[in-house]
């Protein structure tokens, strides 16, 4: 699956329905042995904060994450049966938000909290660092021959004027990624150091480059084509819109894209409606040419810059990871 998501960009209003941060993750998994994608979308606003799993042609559920100081009010554990649409297993999931901890204006907690799937008394798929409490909760009578989830690509909306940053896991270390475009640079940032500064960044709008994320060799790739448009005849690269930006580790290149549901969808299909006439483009375009260099690239394994448009493809993995930016540039 590839996103479908390069709408029209335009710019941000600050308003309740604008979210703060937004993370989908995929993640291939086994749920009463039926090969599943499942997507969990964290999305936080002003004024709301949600988990929504779901999984394609089976089932989808949102959570409230939303805390308040008041008991009524104040977030509880839950739980939910749901079937399989097409096998007849149910499943039931856990979760439990009551003590989970966030990174600054993160909407994915960071510890004291967990997400589990039970089928046949089994726990199938598990996220978090509390697993006895979800064994107890569960009253699982034992863990199935459990095998960790894999997460296969994570896409993150951010939003900010110049100064973008995600913290992000890659293949079992945690760094937190900076994007600075500011004059017509745009500059990388891995845990604060600068690894990677594009100039002239009106012409090289597109390009790719192989940075180190600590010990780990990534592929970059960026596209502001939205940015130079919307920035007008001089040039710039100051326009709204957004920034697509890709960070590839591991031996497969491509991805497996989650698909968009829930507060994702909706803030796409929002903003592709409310978009100005004077910087609308076309979606396919700028949407392809990033993750379609992700995929040829590889195989010649250099730096490519262009201004050329490309066809959408598909992407696919088998290993890996990839974590897909939206840098969203507010008022």
């Amino acid at each position: 699956m590839i996103p479908s998501c390069f709408s029209n960009p335009n710019n941000l209003t600050n308003n309740s329905q604008t979210p703060q941060n937004l993370i989908t993750c995929i993640y291939q998994t086994q749920l009463c042995d039926i090969p599943i994608y499942l997507t969990l979308t964290w999305s936080k606003s002003h004024l709301s904060h949600s988990l929504t799993i779901h999984a394609s042609d089976s089932f989808s559920l949102t959570v409230s994450l939303y805390s308040s100081t008041l008991s009524f009010f104040r977030n509880r554990p839950g739980s939910k049966s749901i079937s399989l649409n097409r096998q007849n297993h149910r499943v039931k999931i856990y979760w439990d938000f009551t003590r989970a901890e966030f990174i600054h204006n993160s909407a994915e907690p960071k510890s004291s909290f967990y997400i589990a799937i039970t089928c046949n008394s089994q726990i199938e798929f598990f996220l978090g660092d509390l697993l006895g409490d979800a064994v107890r909760r569960c009253r699982a009578a034992k863990m199935c021959t459990f095998v960790e989830p894999t997460l296969l690509s994570r896409r993150e909306h951010v939003f900010g004027h110049q100064n973008y940053s995600t913290n992000v896991q890659l293949l079992g270390s945690r760094h937190e990624i900076g994007i600075v475009c500011s004059g017509g640079i745009l500059k990388v940032k891995v845990d604060g150091v600068v690894s990677l500064i594009v100039k002239r960044l009106a012409w090289k709008f597109r390009g790719n480059e192989r940075i180190k994320v600590g010990e780990l060799e990534v592929e970059f790739y960026w596209d502001v084509f939205n940015w130079v448009v919307a920035g007008g005849s001089g040039g710039g690269v100051n326009g709204g819109g957004y920034g697509v930006f890709v960070f590839q580790v591991g031996d497969d290149h491509g991805g497996v894209w989650p698909e968009m549901v829930g507060p994702e969808k909706r803030l796409m299909k929002r903003k592709s409606l409310s978009s100005s006439p004077s910087i609308s483009l076309s979606p396919t375009p700028s949407c392809s040419s990033v993750l379609q260099w992700a995929e040829e690239s590889s195989s010649d394994g250099g730096r490519s810059s262009c201004c050329s448009s490309s066809t959408t493809r598909s992407g696919g993995s088998s290993g890996g990871f990839s974590l897909l930016l939206y840098a969203w540039k507010s008022d």
